[in-house]
This record gives structure tokens, C-alpha cells and sequence, in this order.
């Protein structure tokens, strides 16, 4: 073999070898963007026999009246509420007189109140607060992060629909009639609950038109009356299915987009989420679960309060439970839970053999898990 012919065969196994070793270095880190984006798809971190785990068993019809709350569990029936321990001891009762009682929880704090009905309270895990009566059916009922309490009511022959607030003893400090701005949908309270956010709906032209209202609050809520902030709304036709803050930067929500408030407008982010099911904030992120259409897979992505989406992944199919603290959140979808920190970090990712009703954050990195078979704890 000459030198030229050498030379030329060595040059080419180079080539080779480097050619090979860029498509190595591509592959490896091909896999790992897609072993990154489909962990959800993957295999469990921990595959949990709720059985065996701490907690009680009941039956289904029972499971169903079980909340998650505090460090124990809220039963919620038409003619009592009980505060239970993880055991299923009682710790306090209260006697109601409600056709559909439904809970909303935030921190310490839980409200129950019939809906399409005329009454709520308020308790922590130690006593009912306050109960009161409304003049109206019921809609919709929220909590801020210092324990106002929002309700949404149907209206009257006069009046699309009115909001209440009241405060920590029960006191109403505010209400709002809708005379012309349509059905009340959403309310939200920003972070330090100086502001309310209303969004409605009116239906009395030939196209839907959605507002969203803003209201100052004074601090504290006794010490004056809300200001007027102004109206708004969009040309588009959406329909604000929901709203929150997100710190300070409010978000509204149609079935597949996202929408925000700037400089005294209503405007979409450039995002598209198909169908939206559920949306969270928590600590300065918000959680949106969607759906591409119509029995679709269901993916979660993670905004911040810059509308930029930090993660994005595909989770599951059918939503069972959601629960958020100060800086998690869980998700329970068809036999998995998965718990994401606010990068949109899975930290959790566990297998249960028992169908999930409801979930929520205890101390010491556990879960309160309500299952069809009754109240387990699990490590997280």
C-alpha cells in the first residue's frame, strides 16, 4: 500500500470516528432531553400498598365525605362537620342543615357551605369560627391569604348575581351587585388582599362579553370602603372560566388561553394550552393541567409571573385530586401522584394500588392520601 493510499485511509477513519462520536454525543443528550420531558411517563419512584400505610379504613360512600385538612381529616355531611385525626378520632362536631355541602380549603383554614344554598361557615382544626346565613343561593366561595372569606351568590330578579366579603369574625365588609356587568364566574384576592379581582359574563347582547372588575381594599378591611379600580374586558369573546394572582400579577383564564392585565388592558399571552382542566398558584408560579383536545392525554406546564412557561410535560389521563402548599405541588392522576416543586421539578413520583378521591400536605414531608378504601399517610 503507497503512503498517499495510507494517508487517504487514515484520514477517512478519522472522519468516521468523529462522525460517529457526534452522532454518540447527539444521541446521549437527545436521550436525555426526552428522559427529562417524559419522567412522568416512566416508572414510579415508590410503588405504595395504601393498606398497609398509616390512617383508617372506611368504605367508598364514606371516603367521599373525607377531606384532607390540617393534620387531619374534615368529614363534611348535610347535618354535620367533624374534625377528625388521622386515627378517625372526633375532635370537635358542629350541627348544619345542608342539602349539597361542599369544602374549599386554604392553609388552616376551611369553609363549607351548601351550595345552591343559604349558608357557610368557617373553622380551623380546632372550632367553627363563625357560621352565617346568606339572602342568596350560593355559588362559589374562595379565601384569601389572611382569611377574608369571597362568596359568590345567584342573583335576583333585579340583579345578575352578588359578592360578599367577609371577614376573620364573620363580619360582611363588602358586597357587590351585578346590575349590568352579567353573571358573576371568578374572585380573586391578590397576595397581601389589597386588591379583589371579579370576572363575569354577560350574555344580554348578540355575543358574549366578558369583564373583569377591580376593586381596592382597605387594610384593615374595617377601616373603609373598597375603591372602584375600574373595568375591563377583551374583543375577542373569551370567557373567564377562572382568575388568581400570581404575586402580584393577575391571570385570567378561558378554556385554552391564558390571559393577563397590562397597563390598564386585557391581553392573551402567547400561549397555547389546548383545553384547560385546573390551574394553581403556588409561590410565584402558576400550575395549568391541559389537554391538547378531546380525550387527549394530559400534560402539565408551569408558568411564572412573567408568562414565561418553565416546564411542560406530559402527566396522564384522568385528574383525581390536587393539592398545593407554601412551595409544592401534588397532583394524583389515574394511579399516580406526582409532587413538583415550583421549577416544575418532580420530587415525587409514587404508585398506588387504591383509586384517589382526595390528597393533601401534612408536616414531616407526608401526604394525606383519601382513597376509596379510606385515609392513608405516605412519604413523599
Amino acid at each position: 500500500m503507497s503512503k498517499n493510499t495510507k494517508s487517504k485511509t487514515d484520514k477517512t477513519l478519522i472522519l468516521i470516528a468523529v462522525a460517529l462520536g457526534v452522532i454518540l454525543v447527539a444521541t446521549v443528550v437527545l436521550l436525555f432531553v426526552v428522559a427529562r420531558k417524559d419522567k412522568a411517563l416512566q416508572g414510579a419512584d415508590q410503588a405504595i400498598k395504601l393498606s398497609a400505610q398509616g390512617g383508617f379504613s372506611c368504605e367508598y360512600a364514606e371516603a367521599q365525605k373525607l377531606y384532607a385538612f390540617g393534620e387531619g381529616i374534615l368529614k363534611v355531611t348535610g347535618n354535620r362537620i367533624a374534625y377528625l385525626t388521622l386515627s378517625g378520632n372526633e375532635v370537635y362536631s358542629h350541627t348544619v342543615n345542608y342539602s349539597n355541602p361542599q369544602c374549599y380549603i386554604k392553609g388552616t383554614k376551611a369553609v363549607v357551605f351548601d351550595m345552591d344554598g343559604y349558608g357557610l361557615l368557617m373553622l380551623d382544626n380546632e372550632k367553627v369560627l363563625y357560621e352565617i346565613p346568606t339572602s342568596y343561593k350560593i355559588k362559589a366561595v374562595t379565601i384569601s391569604n389572611n382569611d377574608l372569606v369571597g362568596v359568590i351568590t345567584e342573583g335576583s330578579e333585579y340583579s345578575y348575581g352578588k359578592i360578599y366579603i367577609f371577614d376573620t369574625d364573620g363580619t360582611q365588609v363588602f358586597d357587590w351587585t351585578s346590575n349590568d356587568s352579567g353573571y358573576p364566574i371568578g374572585i380573586a384576592f391578590n397576595n397581601d388582599s389589597s386588591v379583589l379581582a371579579i370576572t363575569s359574563l354577560s350574555t344580554a347582547g348578540a355575543v358574549y362579553e366578558p369583564y373583569l372588575r377591580l376593586y381596592s381594599l382597605p387594610n384593615p378591611i374595617t377601616s373603609g370602603q373598597p375603591a372602584d379600580l375600574g373595568t375591563f374586558s377583551v374583543v375577542d369573546g373569551a370567557i373567564f372560566s377562572s382568575v388568581l394572582y400570581c404575586n402580584d400579577t393577575l391571570y385570567t383564564f378561558s378554556t385554552n388561553s391564558v390571559y393577563t392585565l397590562l397597563d390598564d388592558q386585557i391581553v392573551p399571552l402567547n400561549l397555547d394550552f389546548g383545553s384547560i382542566n385546573q390551574v394553581n398558584t403556588v409561590g410565584g408560579v402558576v400550575f395549568i393541567v391541559y389537554s391538547d383536545g378531546v380525550d387527549q392525554m394530559n400534560k402539565i406546564a408551569v408558568i411564572n409571573s412573567r408568562g414565561d412557561t418553565i416546564y411542560n410535560s406530559p402527566v396522564g389521563n384522568e385528574i383525581n385530586a390536587v393539592a398545593t402548599s407554601d412551595s409544592l405541588y401534588a397532583l394524583s392522576i389515574d394511579d399516580r401522584i406526582y409532587v413538583f416543586n415550583t421549577s416544575g421539578t418532580i420530587i415525587s413520583d409514587i404508585s398506588v394500588d387504591e383509586d384517589v378521591l382526595r390528597i393533601g400536605f401534612i408536616g414531616n414531608n407526608k401526604l394525606i392520601i383519601i382513597s376509596t378504601g379510606g385515609v392513608h399517610t405516605v412519604d413523599y
